[in-house]
């Protein structure tokens, strides 16, 4: 079964409700049929119910089990009003200027602190609204997990060979976020990103820490930090299997990590790999995607809270459908 079909299947086990902010784009509308249809997660979609039905009746889309909510009209807006100036009062935010955040026409707001407030497990947007206005209202409403403060992503990267990884399948961090992480943040990536493994691959993460530079065969501060990320990480969770500095083939081979890193639980046999910077990261998922084939289901965001994950622009319905079954599973906890 393929990788994604897993996470459907997973995700159809426990229904979660998992909110759409953006009706104004039509790949929400189609998606939210497409993913109440299939099971994979109860939909909030928002927006004006008469004219959202409408929409849907000109694209043929049906939104029957799809619940509607208005967010200039809804019950519960005096109590995210509440909730919002509470979490701002620092930065000074009165009740009127939460409600025009709460009621703006992106809906980004609103959907966070439905996710919040635990009137959904889930937002997923990002069709329409940049990656910067999806993770702002993240980080101001969601915030992020006990213990971490760095927000990253990964790509489950399912490539075409099954000696690479879990069966052929490697999460990939952070390639989506964070541009120069210091060592702290590159740890909480580790930690985020093997809880990200052991909850789409259902298997323990094998974490590999790269560098251009294993065990010490090169020195430079760019190997200091990942080292002490490394320490960091152990610290975090000490019954993580991770280890480091590891280069790239010293991760993934066998016969490579063997003679660079005799002893290692992770070398040659990794199925996490957390890069040192987003430059790496970014240009690595490409690599592998787009030269040797691979499909890279992701950017999956993680260290938030709760789960809020963002789209690409670009994206496709049935795009949107895949991060909705993600989104609900993570939502599973």
């Amino acid at each position: 079964m393929h990788l994604v079909d897993q996470i459907k299947s997973k995700a159809r086990s426990s229904t979660q409700t998992v909110v759409l902010p953006e009706s104004y784009d039509d790949r929400m509308i189609q998606a939210a049929e497409q993913i109440t249809k299939d099971g994979l997660a109860k939909v909030v979609l928002l927006g004006e119910a008469t004219t959202l039905e409408a929409k849907a009746g000109v694209l043929g889309v049906s939104l029957a089990g799809v619940e509607l909510v208005d967010p200039k009209s809804a019950a519960q807006l005096d109590t995210y009003i509440a909730e919002l100036v509470k979490l701002r009062e620092k930065k000074g935010l009165t009740a009127e200027q939460a409600r025009e955040t709460l009621t703006a026409d992106d809906n980004l707001f609103f959907a966070a602190m439905m996710v919040r407030k635990g009137d959904a497990g889930g937002m997923v947007a990002g069709a329409f609204n940049t990656t910067g206005g999806v993770l702002r209202a993240a980080f101001q409403v969601v915030g992020t997990a006990p213990g971490m403060n760095t927000v990253s992503s990964v790509f489950l990267m399912v490539t075409k060979n099954p000696d690479f990884g879990e069966n052929g399948v490697i999460c990939f961090a952070d390639c989506a976020v964070n541009p120069n992480p210091n060592a702290q943040a590159l740890a909480e990536i580790a930690v985020s990103t093997a809880s990200s493994c052991k909850r789409f691959l259902g298997v323990d993460a094998r974490v590999a820490m790269l560098s251009f530079s294993t065990k010490g065969s090169a020195k430079h501060q760019d190997c200091n930090k990942v080292l002490e990320a490394l320490q960091i990480a152990k610290e975090l969770d000490p019954e993580l299997q991770i280890d480091g500095e590891l280069q790239l083939d010293a991760a993934l081979l066998s016969k490579v990590g063997d003679k660079k890193a005799p002893g290692s639980a992770v070398a040659g046999k990794a199925n996490t790999l957390i890069f040192p910077d987003l430059d790496a990261g970014n240009i690595g998922y490409k690599l592998v995607e787009r030269v040797a084939g691979a499909e890279a289901v992701g950017p999956i965001i993680q260290g938030l809270a709760k789960p809020v994950n963002d789209l690409s622009r670009g994206c496709s319905v049935d795009d949107i459908v895949a991060v909705s079954a993600i989104t609900a599973v993570q939502a599973q906890g």
